[in-house]
């Protein structure tokens, strides 16, 4: 049996269980090749997948994805095997690419239908008010869109031992008040919503899929898109070139957008996303000269103002056998937002496992920048995101380390893990500052690249070229909650609603347009 119609085959199998009927899904490239859409989405990921949903209820979508099917495979469906993902991750195939940022910190980035939501903690917990104000969105519109996701593939989780514990010891530390389960972003300790089921069993965005128009949606999996393709004046998107995700294959592909309304909408992440606007010749003219890559839109914001959340992990339990794997379900959010604490248990092989308590910067003021590597669309770019750069953001780790100390030597954590911390607490801003420096990690938060304001407009459309936006993580200032997975999730549906409404209201105008004689006197006031 080939592989297109073995993932087709298992996709419908495991979905008809629940009610859903998914689209068409194929790796065969020559399947796509020459064939126009209504819109073309870059990226089956968090944002990609809830945004195609929700433009097939009018239109026809592609969705070109770079990894495979999430369905049928253990590692990414099943909660007692939470993290082993991240462990076999390889240059070309694994559901989880590692890339080490220029900080020399190792990070990873979703290779999957489904995107990160199909590698992460599963932590689901929406944006702040605040920051739902500061992106200028509809109130109204992004509640319905959370809510719309929420139907789908939120639950509420029944806490796993070693998170009972850690959510008392939040509140030993200060962690005040307990809000109980909630999906709001709000201060003091609170247990989130998961993607994980009351089964163990987790739901991607790829799941969204099947409540859209499935006849609507074909998905390409296994392609990487090489870049945007234009029309001769270079003012408009007009469809994309791809080839095959391996290693070897050089074959390029194309795929089109309808002639007069289509369009090409990047959901490739905050790698992803600038990667393609600079292999398309979008991006600082100086970078691409250095690559030998034409220059369409000469526009510096692309790769700028990259973020990621400096973090900072205590291990309070090394190496232990035989304890269960645990993704994060509590959150301990600290006075004014500053500081969101977490903890999981991890595997660290096959047979070991790994207790931390984490937490983040919340704001981060040190900004980095993205560039190329390569023209090999399959290769990482290059990405630093100066970690504790700024001095606001040193000052906060030291603050943050203490909060850590406090939780990690609570009576109920040590009382738990049969241990008396005889540690000395780190103390004195030198002490502090070292230890921060050493021990920065990651949330995997990272975001920017394409912001609202510098690369992309309020209605996510690229500076200087039609038909062509950009819709996922990579145009966030700053990271939205304890996890940004719920509004990326939000804002796939959230966008997608407005260009269905805007598609209308450009109906509505050229049909006013034919039903007026031209050269007819108007109407007079």
């Amino acid at each position: 049996m080939s592989p297109p119609v073995f993932i087709f085959i298992i996709s419908m199998f495991i979905n008809l269980s629940h009610g859903m009927q998914m689209p068409y899904m194929t790796s065969d490239p020559k399947e796509i090749s020459g064939k126009s859409f209504d819109y073309i989405v870059v990226g089956g990921g968090t944002a990609g997948c809830s945004l195609a949903a929700t433009l097939s209820e009018k239109f026809s979508v592609l969705v070109i994805e770079r990894g495979g099917s999430p369905y049928g495979d253990p590692l990414v469906e099943q909660r007692n095997l939470f993290g082993y993902s991240l462990l076999k991750a390889d240059e070309y195939s694994s559901v989880a690419q590692s890339f080490t940022s220029r900080d020399g910190i190792e990070n990873y980035r979703g290779r999957v239908l489904g995107g990160s939501s199909a590698i992460n903690g599963g932590f689901y917990s929406r944006a702040s008010e605040e920051f739902v104000k500061k992106a200028g969105w509809d109130k109204d519109l992004v509640q319905d869109s959370y809510k719309w996701v929420e139907s789908k593939v939120v639950f509420m989780p029944e806490l796993t031992q070693w998170q009972s514990v850690v959510h008392f010891g939040f509140l030993e530390a200060g962690f005040y008040p307990y809000n109980g389960y909630s999906l709001e972003h709000t201060q003091g300790t609170k247990i989130g919503g998961s993607i994980y089921d009351t089964c163990g069993k987790r739901h991607t965005s790829a799941d969204l899929l099947g409540f859209g128009k499935p006849n609507r949606i074909t998905v390409l999996l296994n392609a990487t898109v090489r870049n945007v393709i234009f029309d001769g004046n270079k003012t408009r998107a007009v469809g994309v070139r791809f080839m095959k995700s391996d290693e070897s294959s050089s074959k390029s592909y194309k795929a089109h957008v309808e002639k007069h309304r289509g369009e090409v909408i990047l959901t490739a992440g905050a790698l992803g996303s600038p990667q393609i606007l600079l292999l398309s010749g979008i991006g600082s003219k100086k970078h691409l000269k250095d690559f030998d890559i034409p220059v369409t839109v000469n526009l510096r914001g692309v790769g700028r103002r990259m973020s990621d959340n400096p973090a900072i992990s205590l291990l309070v339990d090394r190496f232990s056998q035989n304890r269960t794997l645990e993704p994060p379900q509590v959150a301990a959010i600290a006075e004014d937002y500053k500081f969101i604490l977490e903890s999981e248990v991890l595997p660290t092989d096959i047979t070991t496992t790994r207790i931390s308590i984490a937490a983040k910067i919340a704001f981060p003021k040190s900004k980095g920048r993205l560039r190329l590597n390569s023209t090999n669309p399959r290769e990482n770019p290059s990405v630093r995101f100066n970690y504790l750069e700024s001095e606001e953001d040193m000052e906060a780790c030291l603050e943050m380390v203490l909060h850590l100390q406090h939780v990690a030597r609570s009576e109920t954590v040590t009382l738990f893990l049969g241990t008396q911390s005889q540690e000395k607490l780190l103390g004195g801003d030198e002490e502090l500052k070292s230890f921060c420096k050493e021990n920065v990690r990651t949330y995997y938060h990272y975001h920017g690249g394409c912001v609202v304001g510098s690369v992309v407009d309020e209605d996510y459309k690229v500076s200087g070229v039609k038909r062509l936006r950009v819709v996922d993580g990579s145009t966030f200032e700053e990271s939205p909650g304890t996890n940004p997975m719920a509004t990326v999730l939000m804002l796939g549906r959230y966008q997608g609603i407005k260009i269905l409404r805007e598609r209308e209201t450009e109906k509505e105008e050229e049909d006013e347009r034919l039903l007026t004689p031209q050269g007819s006197p108007q109407p007079q006031p």
